[in-house]
């Protein structure tokens, strides 16, 4: 992973934290919830709190997440809702870290500058044994506490102020009034700063969930739809009028759904030619094929003339292979009648040639979806589904991690939001 990291392709845009203070604050957070604090002088932090340097001195990927639910958040700063969530075993994590800064940020502007932020994003459950037990999480709520107690003294100190207002003779409990004086030293004028949250309770929309190998959960009016391996516990046990179990490697249902409930963006020579869509996937397919063919190749060689040269000399191969050929006939049907004919598909090849809607609400968990039927194009399975590259990239050889990371960095991350609106229209 040392590769990855020195290219900021894990653990990148992470927040430094250097200051003594900083780093004590967030120890009491850790002894909090009964871990040891660090003794590192310096670490970076994700939106949640999450440091992979922690991580590794408590020999704990998951100091934060210890069931994989009701995962915990440790917040210094309000810089950190600009940044991106590193670790997590749901994808909406993020979403909803977001969330509850934006609807907080005054809340969280005033207590950071006094103390250290923590708490839990709560659910219905504690634990996670079957799909069941994830499809009765509809809501969160973010249980949030204070290392110095600042929320709970602010609350002491507004029922206090609310007494002397409205009781008449309560200015002459001297003992009540020295007590709004020492909670005030500590939380300031509350009629100015506002120390309680306005929004602690958000909705748990569409996921992925790392729990029994990867499971998708979408949510549509009237039916919730769960795609995971058919292994997974609970997988059809229960409710068929409410809940659709789809097998994540069943390519017609799974299709079917996306195209049915609109979240798919359908070839259209409008969108496919400007975004060379087609060409970064059957470039994608040629290198995959190349790398199984050719494992040890030093790939620092290979251009598009070098590509290519070898298209041409293994045609024989590309054609058992297929991938190639059927995108560049997609090319030419489109460049003729604007469409292509997708019942004419093979259900899996389908996946090639689509990308989510982006204007959908699920876009970014749709993208991830599609990705896996395209293990081979690593760019998508980058952007979108960063825990199987991660996975996937531990078992390639070094001439091949070399090769998919200089790649990453001269597309992807030369300009991630350009790209991404490029190829797959989602914009910032």
């Amino acid at each position: 992973m040392d590769l990855l990291r020195d290219n900021d392709l894990i653990y990148g845009r992470l927040l430094t934290v250097d200051e003594p203070h900083l780093i004590e604050r967030y120890n009491k957070a850790l002894k909090a919830f009964g871990l040891k604090p660090t003794k590192l002088k310096s670490f970076d932090i994700d939106r949640t709190g999450f440091s992979p340097q922690i991580a590794e001195e408590l020999g704990d990927l998951q100091y934060l997440d210890p069931n994989e639910v009701n995962r915990r958040f440790i917040i210094l700063t309000p810089a950190q809702a600009e940044l991106p969530v590193v670790h997590t075993a749901f994808s909406n994590t993020s979403q909803l870290m977001f969330e509850f800064y934006s609807s907080n940020r005054r809340v969280i502007d005033a207590l950071t500058i006094k103390d250290v932020i923590y708490g839990e994003i709560e659910d219905s459950v504690s634990k996670v044994e079957d799909i069941e037990d994830l499809l009765s999480i509809n809501q969160v709520e973010f249980r949030v506490l204070s290392a110095e107690d600042v929320l709970g003294k602010a609350g002491e100190l507004g029922a206090l102020v609310d007494r002397l207002k409205l009781e008449p003779d309560a200015w002459r409990d001297t003992a009540m009034l020295e007590r709004m004086v020492d909670l005030a030293k500590v939380t300031g004028d509350i009629r100015e700063n506002k120390l309680v949250p306005d929004r602690v309770i958000f909705r748990h929309e569409a996921f992925w969930t790392s729990h029994f190998g990867g499971i998708y959960v979408f949510i549509d009016k009237d039916m919730t739809t769960v795609i995971s391996d058919p292994a997974a516990p609970g997988f059809r046990r229960s409710r068929p009028w409410q809940v659709s179990y789809l097998g994540i490697r069943d390519a017609e249902r799974v299709f079917r759904f996306l195209a049915s409930t609109g979240r798919l963006d359908l070839p259209r020579a409008s969108w496919i030619e400007t975004s060379n869509y087609l060409e970064h996937r059957a470039e994608m397919a040629v290198r995959a094929l190349i790398h199984r063919q050719q494992p040890n190749l030093d790939f620092d060689k290979v251009d598009k003339v070098w590509l290519q040269t070898w298209i041409h000399s293994n045609a024989d191969l590309i054609n058992k292979d297929g991938i190639f050929p059927f995108l560049n006939a997609a090319k030419r049907e489109l460049a003729q009648t604007g469409k292509l004919r997708l019942e004419d598909m093979e259900p899996e090849r389908r996946f090639l040639v689509v990308r989510a809607r982006p204007d959908h609400p699920d876009a970014w968990l749709t993208n991830r979806l599609i990705s896996d039927f395209v293990p081979d194009d690593f760019v998508s399975r980058y952007v979108f589904n960063k825990q199987s590259f991660y996975k996937e990239y531990e078992a390639w050889p070094a001439r091949w991690r070399a090769h998919v990371v200089e790649t990453l960095k001269t597309t992807y991350l030369k300009d991630k939001a350009a790209f991404r609106e490029r190829l797959y229209g989602l914009k910032d």
